[in-house]
């Protein structure tokens, strides 16, 4: 899960123990070092600036230290009293060209005149249009806080996308058009490069694995499942397409990818959906058919959320009850299994879907609580569905006729209610595909992700 690494800054003119009339200091120490502490214990890895800053050269100095250090996600600009904005903005709008993520972080309290100074910079921002999130609020208000951590995890998620590379095994699966992407609108949003490859290599590859390394990788994954790995020609073909995405992965050095699965491999070797149920497991961005939008939300929420991403069909959604079933075919990270149906092997099993067959994972998603996603497009535009939502097993009275529903019992199955319009969901919605993260913050998490990177919110 992504750990954003920030750096802290106090502001303000009437600083280095400067008193007031009444001979109580401007800058409140005490509550500088709860700010922090306060982050910390947030996740937040702080980067301190010992100087209060207030002058242009201090400014300047401060905030070319931070342009400087790659590895810094984000600042929080913390008022300590008030200031002269024009000190400080010229300095602001050159860190700003880094596009990293800019914080200010009020104190409530007419002690010290912190409102001022915070007043003050959020509108010489909004002056200049610089990008950033004003919070005015305590360290010990768990929403005001939350904000504030959110934006910083969106600026790292942001900064982890940048300069990295989404790789493409084969052409588009099943004739998707809700799934294509434009290279040159990945980078210019994202900084994100599409690299591709067609399967000869991944066969090859995969062909070619040792038999020291097929046993070495059956005993490492045994443990994510309720029963013994197949012990068939089937399941060695499902491992070693996984051990050879793996290797091919580190070989070209891409951070998440994509895969048409079939027609092609699907067909030829064996279906795909093993292999990505442990690459998910493995908490690596993916998807099948070459569906970029769902393989960049998969990226998104797997580096944001404390559990690995499932993917897979809205395949029922009652607009009564606002519940949703979503059933992926075979695909499914082990490791989400609940305790009613615990990971399992099933054959993949439809043969207009991968004539070759393949292993494919049976389970039933354990409870919690998260959010359901996809990026897309509309005329060319990004755009994220997004619904909060609570996912849950059925009771075990019903949950194998709610599994025999969609005439496949043996793919993996995901119940869940979604928060909101129901309505306004499934207008808002832009694929077959539901990306399920789990979570509570990563919801606003997502939200922020999409401000800073100007994509508009489809928010349920």
């Amino acid at each position: 899960m992504v750990k954003p690494k920030v750096g802290f800054i106090v502001y303000g003119v009437h600083k280095d123990g400067l008193e007031d009339p009444m001979g109580t200091p401007f800058v409140d120490d005490a509550l500088v070092a709860r700010a922090k502490q306060t982050l910390r214990r947030a996740g937040i890895d702080l980067v301190e600036h010992d100087l209060v800053i207030a002058s242009k050269r201090e400014a300047r100095e401060c905030f070319a230290r931070f342009k400087r250090m790659e590895d810094v996600d984000a600042l929080v600009l913390f008022s300590g009293t008030w200031v002269w904005a024009a000190h400080l903005i010229g300095a602001l709008r050159d860190y700003a060209s880094s596009g990293r993520g800019l914080v200010l972080w009020t104190h409530p309290g007419s002690q010290g005149w912190r409102p001022v100074g915070g007043l003050v910079m959020h509108g010489a921002l909004k002056e200049l249009g610089l990008a950033h999130r004003f919070v005015y609020g305590p360290c010990d208000d768990a929403a005001d806080v939350a904000r504030l951590v959110a934006y910083c995890r969106a600026a790292a998620m942001k900064n982890r996308l940048n300069l990295s590379t989404c790789g493409v095994f084969g052409g588009r699966g099943m004739g998707q058009t809700c799934g294509v992407a434009d290279p040159s609108q990945w980078m210019r949003t994202f900084g994100i490069d599409i690299d591709s490859r067609d399967t000869t290599d991944l066969l090859r590859t995969a062909q070619a694995v040792p038999g020291t390394v097929l046993r070495e990788t059956r005993a490492r994954i045994q443990p994510l499942f309720s029963q013994p790995i197949p012990e068939n020609e089937t399941a060695d073909r499902s491992i070693r397409l996984y051990v050879a995405i793996r290797q091919i992965l580190e070989k070209e050095e891409w951070d998440f990818y994509t895969i048409q699965s079939f027609p092609g491999l699907g067909d030829d070797y064996s279906a795909t959906c093993f292999a990505q149920s442990l690459i998910l497991n493995d908490r690596i961005g993916t998807s099948t058919l070459s569906d970029f939008n769902t393989c960049l939300t998969v990226k998104l929420l797997t580096d944001l959320s404390p559990e690995p991403v499932y993917y897979g069909d809205l395949q029922h959604i009652d607009k009564a009850s606002g519940e949703i079933k979503i059933v992926g075919d075979g695909a499914c990270p082990p490791s989400l299994a609940g305790e009613r149906v615990p990971a399992r092997f099933a054959e993949h099993g439809i043969p207009t879907e991968g004539e070759a067959g393949g292993l494919s994972v049976e389970l039933v998603c354990k409870p919690g609580q998260g959010v359901l996603a996809r990026m897309g497009r509309d005329n060319g535009r990004f755009e994220m569905a997004l619904a909060r939502c609570t996912v849950f097993e059925p009771d075990p009275k019903t949950l194998e006729q709610r599994r025999l529903e969609c005439g496949i019992p043996f793919w993996p199955h995901a119940f869940v209610t979604a928060h909101g319009d129901i309505e306004q969901l499934v207008q808002a919605w832009n694929n077959e595909y539901a990306c399920l993260g789990y979570g509570e913050h990563v919801y606003d998490e997502l939200v922020a992700f999409c401000e800073q990177t100007g994509v508009r919110v489809l928010a349920v």
